[in-house]
């Protein structure tokens, strides 16, 4: 009798430890996804970064460009919400302000709220923009598109508000003396991107700024100079999981998922984005990003300082 009851202990305890191992287990899974869907894809992020850029005039040392990227405003993604971006953005006090793309997540029906929000921004070298696939009403690198005219619409309404779209062009930024070229290209998906144009007639001692949606871009250079690209896109993959990393990107996405990355003599910057498609983040918060320009050594030399990842 007394065996039995001391096995029966035994084997409740185990049960116990077992039921209580999947509680824990439950309850732990429940709060990172509770955080995932609830906390994190509104958890701005702020990241300060100093770039060396190669023959840079004295008198751009230290000027301070601010970066948004993938607004996608829609129905999750509120003008309110991105309200709070341009704050962020708009207290760093930029000397300018570039916007890479996916300002609406898809059709018309957002396309002057956002507008209306990003209007805000104010720099004194101006707030510069290209557009991004969903601009195009391009979903993916076939190319097919879903409003013809959307892109137009786009640009239209950030122009209105005082935003220069810049589309495969080049605008030079001059003072006192010093000059850098702020070149946009437009998104690769919407089979419009012309380097040929946007690089066309650049000094080559002049600096380059370039601003391209789609990180890939980098790889299309074919040597023309560009100190540095900054780009959007892929959100981080939007989850980014121990061990197994951006689970939202295929393989060649994960090159460039986000943070630096050096190509040849070129520094890439992707950015996070402030919005989202499905209201899900984790370990990617979204983010403004900020570059204080240095005078400093070529690109590739430059790199080093940057700690860029492998």
């Amino acid at each position: 009798m007394l065996k039995r009851l001391v096995t029966w202990l035994s084997t409740d305890v185990r049960q116990l430890k077992l039921r209580g191992s999947w509680a824990g287990w439950i309850g732990r899974n429940w709060a990172h996804w509770t955080y995932a869907v609830r906390v994190e894809p509104t958890w701005l992020e702020l990241n300060l970064h100093e770039v060396p850029i190669a023959d840079l005039h004295p008198t751009f040392s230290g000027l301070r460009i601010v970066q948004m990227s993938d607004f996608h405003c829609g129905h999750r993604v509120s003008p309110a919400y991105l309200g709070e971006a341009v704050d962020l953005a708009q207290a760093q006090n930029p000397d300018v302000v570039v916007l890479t793309g996916d300002f609406i997540h898809k059709g018309f029906e957002h396309v002057e709220a956002v507008a209306r929000v990003l209007g805000r921004l104010t720099a004194p070298h101006g707030v510069f923009a290209v557009l991004g696939n969903h601009d195009f009403s391009v979903r993916n690198a076939l190319g097919i598109r879903r409003y013809r005219h959307l892109h137009q619409a786009v640009a239209a309404a950030l122009a209105g508000r005082g935003i220069r779209v810049l589309r495969n062009e080049t605008v030079t930024l001059a003072q006192s003396g010093g000059r850098l070229h702020l070149t946009g290209v437009e998104d690769l998906w919407s089979r419009v991107c012309d380097l040929d144009r946007a690089f066309h007639g650049l000094c080559a001692t002049v600096p380059r700024v370039v601003l391209a949606h789609n990180p890939t871009t980098i790889e299309m250079l074919a040597g023309r100079r560009c100190d540095l690209m900054l780009s959007g896109h892929t959100h981080g993959g939007q989850v980014n999981l121990p061990v197994v990393g951006p689970v939202g990107l295929g393989p060649k996405a994960r090159r460039y998922a986000a943070g630096f990355f050096q190509r040849d003599k070129s520094i890439l910057y992707v950015n996070k984005g402030v919005g989202f498609g499905l209201r899900l983040r984790y370990r990617v918060r979204p983010e403004v990003a900020v570059f204080v320009l240095r005078a400093g050594p070529a690109s590739a030399g430059a790199a080093g300082s940057l700690a860029l990842p492998s």
